[in-house]
């Protein structure tokens, strides 16, 4: 039998090293991790029209975050293109938003070009694209041609001659030099310490340049943000010259804007100047211009303001640390206390996947990563349930590693379920890790921020660990503080398919930032103030009594 296009097509997509394609289940967040991981573009299929639609909210997810997944969507017949057919979706108006590619295969003679743009785009341009092929002309004769993709180096380089002097010129006349980093770090760590430790500059970093950054390093001064704790808010907003570098940190009120001169390296230029205002804009790889930029700065000599900040983290980290020292005793059950003895349990190389929501409190602040542990979550998207089925892509990916989902309750019901069926289909080792406090916990932070009584967020829970024993899944319930070691040691000991451990934690608990602004505790004021007036002062006492050691 001759090849047909669709044998061509995956033809082209192994040549340029895809290795596994995955269908609906999941949403296209599964392979969204194993792009990340493993550094190959990954492929995702859906029938068409309302199968196509399950993709669009995966594929916005590796848009924000940067990752090559090449969707296949399946198309009506060509003969019955624009004639308001039964599932006929027009690609190019549905995906518009989230793929930097559409192509459409109406004609075998456009095999080559159209999957050959779609590869080289997703790869040179780290993001998702989409290819839609009609039934009719995927079982059609392939042209006979080369249908090899040679992929493009995707590497930036360094910074230019000029900005690397300017550089220079900035750090060596300032007195006082801090770092914030973010994603594009990973692979400028080392680069980042040497610089830091010269330059006696504290380090602070976004949420996804955690995993890179606070790890075996001296001058970590933690994050900023509403999940920020420690030194760095006031460190990166007092020193005389800031270092942004590989992060597009998308909350512009926590960054400086008036006297702190700020020099942005970033390989997207794009990123450059869109979150605060700056002395100067680099585009350059980050580890390759910190390497040619070394030779060119002077060491600091005083260490007052490190010292400062870092004694800022200390102190930081001893408070939020109250509820994990007391947690085998306290109940309802600490999620501090749940996420700080996974971090102590887990293997040394263990993925984590990280629900929105509180979950990202947690595992912001209580797990460790070392140079061996990877965090993964939809951090710029923000799309709720994805920490299930990213587990279940990096398990995929990775078969001997540990993989973590800190799902939320509401997520988990969400898409985690539908998602675990296939999980013990699979027998994949995924630990599934539900903080159960019975509410849309971020949800209601946040219309309290907004000044509002909380509504709409409470909701009824099953047991899911016998939800998950029905399902064929390993199922776990927690209750006690005083089984929670154990519980976890058991899920993460468990290598025959998914597990579910169901913890059943303090609705009340909260999280602190270091620095909070006017208009949040001007919101947060208001609704405790309307809380009490509408009859409401009991769940206000509780929620005082249950956080009074962060305050």
């Amino acid at each position: 039998m001759s090849r047909t296009v669709a044998d061509g097509l995956w033809e082209m997509l192994v040549s340029a090293g895809v290795r596994r394609c995955y269908g609906i289940v999941g949403d296209a967040l599964n392979p969204m991790i194993e792009a990340r991981l493993t550094g190959h573009p990954v492929a995702v299929c859906g029938t068409a029209g309302p199968g196509v639609t399950h993709l669009i909210n995966g594929l916005l997810d590796a848009r924000k975050e940067r990752t090559p997944v090449i969707a296949i969507a399946g198309d009506i017949e060509s003969s019955l293109l624009d004639s308001s057919a039964v599932e006929e979706l027009n690609p190019y108006k549905f995906f518009d938003t989230a793929a930097l590619y559409i192509g459409r295969l109406v004609n075998p003679g456009q095999l080559r070009p159209v999957v050959s743009t779609a590869i080289t785009t997703a790869v040179a341009e780290r993001g998702p694209v989409v290819i839609s092929i009609p039934g009719d002309v995927a079982a059609a004769g392939a042209p006979s041609v080369s249908l090899q993709v040679p992929l493009p180096a995707t590497t930036t380089g360094v910074a230019c001659a000029a900005d690397l002097a300017a550089m220079a010129d900035l750090i060596n006349q300032a007195d006082t030099v801090a770092i914030f980093g973010g994603d594009g770090c990973e692979q400028a760590q080392d680069e980042v310490r040497e610089l830091a430790g010269r330059l006696k500059a504290p380090v602070g970093y976004s949420f996804k340049g955690k995993p890179w950054l606070e790890h075996d390093n001296a001058n970590a001064v933690g994050m900023t943000g509403l999940l920020g704790y420690g030194g760095c808010h006031a460190a990166i907003n007092t020193a005389d010259v800031l270092l942004m570098l590989g992060t597009d940190f998308p909350f512009s009120e926590f960054l400086p804007h008036k006297k702190v001169k700020i020099i942005q390296v970033d390989r997207d230029p794009s990123h450059i100047g869109r979150r605060a205002p700056l002395e100067l804009g680099v585009v350059g790889d980050v580890a390759a211009t910190l390497r040619a930029l070394a030779p060119m700065v002077a060491g600091k000599h005083g260490d007052h303001f490190l010292r400062e900040h870092v004694a800022q983290t200390e102190h930081a980290r001893r408070r939020l640390g109250h509820y994990v020292t007391k947690g085998p005793g306290i109940k309802p059950i600490r999620p501090e206390y749940v996420a700080a003895v996974l971090s102590e349990l887990a293997d040394d190389d263990a993925v984590f996947t990280v629900d929105t929501g509180t979950p990202c409190i947690w595992a912001a602040r209580h797990i460790e990563y070392g140079r061996g542990r990877r965090m993964f979550g939809s951090f710029t998207w923000a799309s709720m349930a994805s920490a299930s089925p990213n587990a279940f892509g990096a398990a995929l990916s990775f078969p001997g590693r540990q993989a973590i989902a800190l799902c939320g309750d509401g997520g988990f019901t969400m898409l985690g379920l539908g998602d675990l069926l296939t999980q013990v289909q699979r027998k994949a080792r995924v630990v599934n890790v539900i903080f159960n406090n019975g509410m849309l916990d971020f949800v209601n932070i946040e219309q309290q921020e907004a000044g509002f009584i909380p509504f709409g967020t409470d909701f009824v829970n099953p047991d899911f660990s016998q939800v998950a024993t029905a399902l064929g899944a390993r199922g776990i319930r927690v209750e006690e503080p005083g089984h929670v070691r154990d519980a976890v040691a058991a899920a993460l000991a468990h290598t025959d398919g998914p597990v579910v451990m169901d913890v059943v934690v303090d609705r009340y608990a909260l999280a602190l930032p270091s620095h909070t602004p006017a208009a949040t505790v001007k919101g947060f004021t208001l609704s405790i103030a309307k809380q009490v007036l509408s009859g409401q002062m009991d769940e206000v006492i509780e929620t005082i009594e249950r956080n009074v050691r962060l305050l």
